[in-house]
């Protein structure tokens, strides 16, 4: 059990009051391409350096993003590496872009999928939340509210990322049955037990869950990437992770439909996080029209078929 005093709530608890605030549970994903952006977004500065020009285009273009959709959305996913290929300018820009989410009052996901141990786990752990101590002063890390996590190399690839968590109410997302068709390359692999990978991940991500907060009633701040593809398998994570928020990728797409996700949602607020990206950013190109405007309608229209689970 958790046995130091939690100076904020954790991550669980301010997931499931976000949620009812917002009274949403939709998180937008950015992950940004510099040549497809909305149009205007270029607004680099003459004599800019590629990176530098690219950077705040896509800057510009994700705050144009969150500007039309927040009122729709409780959290922003931001997939790190589409601003890190852009180099430091592009870290700076997700720095940025995560700066506007929280003004506009969004929780900010990582979307790193750390998967390291020992030193490079801690090390990317206090990268992903509130930075480390120098002889030269602090240096601020990305202060995200959660980050998702691989957990290939076991429970010591995870348990960084909930102990740097805890003193900012920080979480992690631990992928568990994920969306993409080679999931079942490993996750679907059956062990000495019979129990499928997935089901094995879940076991530990409910126990590292229920060891990080002392109380047992609410969400634990140790959630699980469950895609929204694979809804056979949901009742069955729900009931061996019962305390656990899922984050929810796959719907659009990637096919996944938010009417098969009603087992997520049943902990109640904050027990399931749908996340959306190209189909709400790119909503414009199917349907025409101002981007923001048919982005603003799709995160709407998301939400309230969200809302109707739970």
């Amino acid at each position: 059990m958790a046995s130091d005093a939690q100076s904020v709530p954790h991550y669980g608890d301010r997931l499931a009051s976000a949620v009812r605030r917002r009274a949403s549970a939709i998180a937008v994903g950015l992950d940004p391409d510099p040549t497809q952006l909305w149009p205007g977004a270029d607004t680099a500065t003459p004599g800019a350096s590629a990176a530098d020009a690219a950077s705040d285009a896509v800057t510009a273009h994700c705050r144009r993003v969150l500007d039309a959709v927040a009122p729709a959305c409780v959290a922003v996913k931001l997939q790190s590496a589409s601003f890190e290929r852009l180099g430091a300018p592009g870290v700076r820009s997700r720095e940025q872009v995560a700066d506007h989410a929280r003004d506009l009052g969004l929780l900010v996901i990582l979307d790193a999928k750390r998967g390291d141990i020992d030193v490079s786990a801690r090390a990317y752990a206090q990268a992903a939340f509130d930075g480390i101590e120098t002889p030269w002063g602090p240096v601020a890390g990305s202060a995200s509210d959660a980050v998702t996590v691989a957990p290939y190399m076991g429970r010591d690839s995870i348990q960084p990322f909930v102990d740097a968590g805890r003193p900012s109410g920080g979480g992690a997302y631990v992928l568990v049955r994920t969306s993409n068709p080679g999931a079942a390359d490993l996750q679907e692999r059956t062990g000495a037990s019979g129990e499928p990978f997935w089901s094995l991940t879940a076991r530990i991500v409910a126990e590292l869950g229920d060891d990080a907060v002392d109380a047992h009633d609410g969400l634990t701040p140790v959630g699980a990437v469950v895609g929204a593809t694979a809804p056979d398998r949901l009742e069955r994570l729900r009931e061996l992770m019962p305390r656990t928020p899922f984050l929810l990728p796959g719907v659009g797409a990637q096919g996944g439909r938010v009417e098969d996700l009603a087992a997520a949602f049943a902990p109640g607020p904050g027990a399931a996080l749908i996340t959306a990206s190209r189909s709400i950013v790119g909503a414009f190109r199917e349907s025409g029209g101002d981007p923001a405007d048919a982005a603003r309608r799709a995160a709407e229209q998301l939400r309230a078929t969200a809302s109707r689970l739970g």
